[in-house]
């Protein structure tokens, strides 16, 4: 009879570690580092022309979680933790009428699925930035 206890051996430290390694990628986003890394460089190529440093078109600076948390004119940009309520999320992902100018970008291509997925796991994890603006 052969022994499990190799295949015990090998098999609970494996699984631990591909437990231990989601569970590591699940807490990135909750960092201010991912915004830094993943989502502000999304930020700065789709939004930051209109709605970073000086510019605030529509009422809108992104550069602090405060400012995107008072949000523009239409209210709030971001609710930490809840994606689906957020309406930065709603107008990356083009969730209005086809030319609505309030899709973002307003002009040009939406955002790639893959980026959407980022900034959603971002709001998802609670929206954490620096707490100054990074350049």
């Amino acid at each position: 009879m052969r022994s499990i206890i190799p295949t015990i051996l090998f098999t609970v430290p494996l699984s631990l570690a591909l437990k231990t390694s989601t569970v590591q990628a699940r807490e990135d986003n909750t960092k201010a580092a991912f915004f830094t890394t993943r989502v502000k460089p999304i930020l700065d190529a789709n939004c930051a022309r209109c709605h970073g440093g000086t510019n605030h078109r529509g009422g809108l600076n992104m550069d602090t979680r405060e400012s995107l948390l008072k949000g523009g004119r239409d209210g709030a940009s971001v609710a930490p933790g809840d994606p689906t309520s957020s309406l930065l999320i709603k107008l990356i992902r083009h969730e209005g009428p086809k030319d609505d100018p309030k899709n973002m970008p307003p002009k040009g291509e939406k955002l790639s699925d893959a980026d959407i997925k980022i900034v959603e796991d971002w709001v998802k994890a609670g929206a954490a930035m620096p707490v100054a603006p990074v350049k």
